[in-house]
């Protein structure tokens, strides 16, 4: 056996959802094709699990992210 990688793993293309148990710190990532698969999906684990929609993701980046970088303004 060898090390083990260290390299991230890459994000398919598709609408993401993150699912966890009430109460619980991490949760796993969920995956769908389409948006509306994805609705579904949330609709379903809603009642029993906690239901954070990520957004999408295209070429291993989210479309939407809400972390943009901000540029620092000069102070002039």
């Amino acid at each position: 056996m060898g090390r083990p990688s260290t390299k991230p793993k890459k994000l398919k293309d598709g609408f993401y959802l993150e699912v966890k148990n009430q109460g619980a710190k991490s949760g796993i990532k969920i995956r769908r094709d389409t948006l509306d698969e994805m609705m579904v999906a949330k609709k379903n684990f809603e009642r029993t699990k906690e239901v954070k929609v990520l957004g999408e993701v295209i070429d291993d980046t989210f479309v939407n992210d809400k972390k943009k970088k901000r540029k620092k303004k000069a102070d002039s």
